[in-house]
């Protein structure tokens, strides 16, 4: 089935949309520059941070490129909290050029609308997180936005071959980042079988193009046991089961992101939807074949918002595209009001201080996390080796301190970059000192050492524990938490080639343990 591409325009955005567009813009940008200076690191982003200070082809949870994103800075300009959030700070700035991009070559004023729609979201506002979504997103916008140049030329030429290219190439640097790529590849093979069938050599050249990405993550994969696998498909699903709540709120949460505004008059010219949806297949393939995807998925998973934000500024795309002219300024007045209702609540808890909170579940993660360097100096102790009981914190006690803090125990099934980078052998007789939470129970900790006790002490009204333990017995652990995580989390399947297992050889001296 063909199709005539649009004409492109050469009708220049207006100075009004041009103004809007330099307020929204820099406005939020200096929004999430503030924020990135004062929040502290969360859990998520220490983590991440420790995958730049050892680089590697891969980590346990996902492929490398948030790791080497976080590198990347860390040599660019140092280890500051700032530094390592710039990408995530720039990158709203960097999705709107590639829409802009991607658009223009239909109608550049409406390109404007659609990179304005975009940038009033308040997610372009407040999010200053580095996460694996961040390069993610990059990369997938970069892939639909070379595909989408590609579609817009009649003809086969090398021009268009070469988009073609960048968009497979750029599909695998969003795989390298996350496994969420493989649905945008998705929306891709459903646009191109069902209406661009002639067109089957761009097909090829695209998938040969992303098929470099792939390798690295396979061969990093069969030489690590598998831990991308294993996680993402086996133990992190172990537990899910339908629940109405589940896709409910999946719907609920796509409501929130498209916005009040939006949603009403999307509803309003929903037949001018329709005709733009059809005309401009495959920005509708890239917005509703992943969208379905995850409602489909959310039978079973909980859908987090940032599942979703690859395809995030594409909806906003169509939807300028499909609105009367006179209802694009109208939109973007009601997107602005929305983020300003969020903007006025930051503004808000900008001004409690950490005591406003004490009443709050969440007062205790609070003051771990502005907090830290207080808390640690109350538990350190030349003669022993500090460690924490799960994986977040530890990570953050760890981007505090400067060095690489170690998770004592079996620890959950996500974060497990543990298994690769600790030896825990080289513990063998030290004191241990294991910080906690929660109080826990020593019984758990006397079978790895010769003696336990636990101490708490106080910060901003939370108390926190910490358990010591004396001359560590490395085979004891080995053989008990050890032994325990492997069969937990290294059931590898015997059809799945492998050439290494950090974990597994560390344990057993073999790529696979007998037991």
């Amino acid at each position: 089935m063909t199709r005539t591409p649009l004409p492109a325009t050469t009708a220049t955005p207006t100075t009004p949309i041009i103004g809007w567009l330099l307020l929204a813009g820099l406005a939020s940008l200096l929004l999430r520059l503030w924020i990135a200076s004062v929040f502290p690191i969360t859990g998520d982003e220490a983590y991440f941070y420790w995958w730049g200070v050892f680089p590697d082809w891969g980590y346990y949870d996902h492929p490398p490129m948030v790791g080497w994103l976080i590198a990347f800075m860390r040599w660019l300009s140092g280890d500051s909290l700032l530094s390592i959030r710039m990408p995530v700070v720039l990158l709203p700035l960097l999705l709107g050029a590639v829409l802009w991009w991607a658009l223009s070559a239909l109608d550049r004023t409406r390109a404007a609308w659609a990179v304005l729609f975009f940038w009033l979201t308040p997610i372009n506002w407040l999010n200053t997180l580095i996460t694996t979504d961040t390069p993610l997103i990059f990369w997938s916008a970069l892939s639909v936005a070379a595909l989408l140049r590609a579609e817009a030329r009649p003809a086969m030429d090398r021009h268009t071959l070469a988009l073609y290219a960048a968009s497979g190439l750029f599909l695998g640097g969003a795989f390298l980042s996350k496994y969420f790529a493989v649905v945008l590849g998705l929306a891709y093979l459903v646009y191109l079988l069902a209406y661009r069938r002639e067109r089957w050599v761009a097909l090829l050249l695209l998938l040969a193009c992303t098929l470099p990405g792939s390798l690295i993550n396979l061969a990093w994969n069969i030489s690590h046991g598998w831990p991308n696998i294993m996680f993402n498909l086996i133990n992190r699903n172990e537990s899910a089961v339908f629940a109405w709540y589940k896709p409910l709120a999946y719907l609920g949460m796509m409501l929130y992101l498209a916005s009040p505004a939006a949603l009403w008059l999307g509803w309003k010219h929903r037949e001018r939807l329709r005709r733009s949806a059809r005309t401009h297949r495959l920005l509708a393939c890239v917005v509703l074949v992943p969208l379905a995807f995850f409602l489909l998925l959310s039978t079973r998973k909980v859908i987090g918002l940032h599942w979703v934000l690859s395809f995030y500024p594409f909806m906003f795309a169509l939807l300028a595209l499909a609105l009367p002219a006179d209802a694009l300024q109208r939109c973007s007045k009601g997107l602005a009001l929305f983020v300003a209702l969020h903007l006025l609540a930051l503004a808000g808890i900008g001004l409690t201080q950490t005591d406003d909170w004490r009443g709050s579940r969440i007062y205790p993660q609070i003051v771990r996390g502005f907090q830290t360097e207080q808390m640690l100096q109350q538990v350190q102790a030349t003669d022993s080796v500090l460690m924490a009981n799960a994986y977040t914190p530890a990570s953050i006690y760890g981007y505090q301190l400067g060095r690489y803090v170690p998770v004592f125990g079996r620890g959950n099934f996500h974060a497990r970059q543990d298994d690769i980078l600790v030896d825990f052998s080289v513990y063998q007789g030290r004191t241990i000192r294991v910080l906690h939470m929660d109080r826990p129970e020593l019984e758990s900790y006397r079978p790895y050492f010769d003696s336990v006790r636990l101490f708490s002490f106080q910060q901003s009204g939370v108390a926190f524990h910490a358990v010591e333990g004396r001359n560590f017995n490395y085979e004891a652990y080995r053989k008990g938490v050890l032994a325990d995580i492997h069969q937990r989390y290294y059931d590898i399947p015997a059809w799945l080639p492998m050439s290494g297992c950090p974990f597994c050889q560390r344990l057993c001296g073999a790529v696979r343990c007998p037991w």
